[in-house]
């Protein structure tokens, strides 16, 4: 009786570890390409990837680069485009968006400073898509830099080139009377 009961226990053991599957590109004679990996249905969206909205993913509205931002601009997202700035592109721009950078120092071709007339007048979505796919001698940054921070960049550039063609009428009235009042002091 013990004997039968060990053979029916350990007779019918289902081993899951041995379970007919297909390895990673191994052949198969089931389907007619003798394939076992298949190709994903026409159309298919890896999840995370429907990227619909043209003008936060590619900085275009209506095929054409965006003059708006598609996030909120607020102090966070300008101290991040700060810190993505000065990682990625102050090593050639320099941290006042000059084009006099560490890497330019070394050699290298200088970019074009962001505070000429023809970058200060473009619109956001040129900036998006040269950060993305690159220009010139610079690559582009899609795998580098993600989208949100591709916007906070570009954001943190426009105070750069606000800030390097400022006037003091551009001060709000409350900073003013504190930066008249500062240099009297001096």
């Amino acid at each position: 009786m013990i004997l039968f009961i060990a053979l029916l226990l350990f007779g019918c053991r289902q081993d899951m570890h041995d379970q007919a599957k297909y390895e990673p590109l191994e052949r198969s004679t089931f389907f007619g390409d003798e394939r076992s990996a298949r190709t994903p249905v026409e159309g298919t969206v890896a999840r995370g990837q429907l990227r619909e909205d043209s003008h936060f993913y590619e900085g275009k509205i209506e095929n054409q680069p965006a003059h708006t931002f598609p996030v909120d601009l607020d102090e966070a997202l300008l101290k991040r485009g700060q810190e993505r700035y000065n990682i990625f592109c102050a090593p050639c721009h320099d941290k006042t968006g000059g084009g006099k950078g560490m890497v330019v120092r070394r050699g290298f071709k200088a970019p074009p400073e962001f505070h000429i007339d023809r970058l200060r007048e473009s619109p956001v979505g040129y900036y998006f898509d040269v950060i993305t796919n690159g220009f010139g001698v610079m690559s582009g940054y899609a795998e580098q830099i993600p989208v949100a921070d591709r916007w906070a960049i570009i954001a943190y550039v426009r105070v750069l080139q606000t800030s390097q063609n400022a006037t003091l009428a551009d001060v709000p009235e409350a900073q003013r009377k504190e930066l008249e009042a500062s240099r009297g002091k001096q």
